[in-house]
């Protein structure tokens, strides 16, 4: 069976100027003394993520999205100071190979690392899984798995200790992400107020300090092109900090679909609509078994997780409103937004 290409030609408004990039990557990394093609990959909402090829080398350019960006967010220093060194630990860390800070070559920051090959899985299931019955369920136990072991790294081995401040952690990810909801809002919404004042009153005492990847979802993995149970690389490490992992745990529960969820949540493309998918309780039993660690409050860092998504979207459709980005898949995320909110604040009250 032919793979499917996973990159399209680059978006003219997202172009990188080849000339000037193929002059500064020659000599620095194998094989790019040979004439150098850009072509991009198409997922994702928010950092921008190229393919660069030559003759016999493959790498991934990483950058920051266009227009101006929230403070902290879409840091490809951090990504590469945590990329250049997890893969030593963590398989599934894509190697990073350079960081260049200087706009001047592409317009923003950015780096370089390892090419991975393997299966994006977003809104269908790949025909690759077609005839494996039980490809959702692998497919949950492979991603629940890769996160135990993620949390088990030792990053002070790695010299990954001053990463993040793990003291405070989940008060300042209330606190940053009202605060982006706020820089970024093109309305009031009350129902987002509602959720910022719940989980204040509600922060539980975090105990547990690992590495967190901090965007952790279906759609941030790669697969093994013929096994549903096998995960090949995790992408999107900008946000990649030390604090509670349960928060990793919510991150994925709040991308994740229950068949009785309400309709704009199971008929949005976040993953497919599979009945083999564990849900989200038994993603949770699954952590729990695999890490031995207390799940008890695990419905608070959901409703972070929804609050985070709510902050992400808040952001790329301020971006869309002003022209920053021309991405026709942005243009209802504003009415997504109170709708995500209400979800939220439902399971709160449960």
């Amino acid at each position: 069976m032919s793979q499917k290409p996973d990159t399209i030609p680059v978006r003219p408004e997202e172009s990188l100027d080849q000339e000037k990039l193929s002059i500064y990557l020659k000599g620095k990394l194998e094989g790019t003394n040979t004439p150098l093609n850009i072509r991009q990959f198409p997922g994702g909402k928010a950092n921008l993520t190229y393919h660069l090829s030559y003759k016999n080398y493959e790498y991934v350019l990483r950058r920051p999205p266009l227009g101006p960006v929230a403070s902290g967010a879409h840091d490809m220093s951090r990504e590469y100071s945590v990329l250049s060194t997890l893969h030593k630990s963590f398989v599934l860390a894509p190697k990073a190979y350079l960081y260049e800070q200087d706009p001047s070559i592409i317009g923003a920051p950015f780096f370089i690392m390892e090419r991975k090959h393997g299966l994006v899985i977003r809104t269908e299931m790949p025909d690759e899984f077609s005839n494996i019955s039980n490809a959702g369920e692998n497919i949950s136990f492979a991603l629940v798995d890769a996160l135990v072991e993620l949390h088990k790294v030792s990053y002070s081995e790695l010299g990954l200790g001053e990463l993040g401040k793990p003291e405070g952690f989940i008060r300042r990810q209330v606190e940053g992400w009202y605060k982006r909801w706020c820089n970024a809002k093109h309305q009031d919404i009350s129902e987002v107020e509602s959720l910022y004042d719940w989980l204040i009153s509600n922060l539980p005492k975090s105990c547990q300090t690992s590495l967190v990847h901090n965007d952790y979802k279906l759609d941030n993995c790669m697969f093994s092109f013929n096994d549903p149970n096998q995960l090949v690389a995790i992408f999107d490490w900008d946000m990649c900090t030390l604090g509670d992992p349960l928060s990793d745990l919510g991150s994925l529960l709040c991308y994740w679909i229950d068949p009785g969820d309400p309709s704009f949540f199971t008929n949005s493309l976040i993953m497919p609509k599979d009945e083999s998918f564990l849900s989200r309780i038994q993603l949770v039993q699954r952590y729990a078994e695999k890490s031995g660690t207390d799940t008890t409050h695990i419905t608070f860092y959901h409703v972070l997780g929804l609050f985070r998504l709510i902050g992400i979207i808040a952001q790329i459709y301020i971006r869309f409103l002003k022209g920053q980005t021309k991405d026709k898949r942005f243009a209802n995320f504003g009415e997504a937004i109170p709708l995500i909110a209400r979800f939220a604040l439902g399971i709160s009250n449960k």
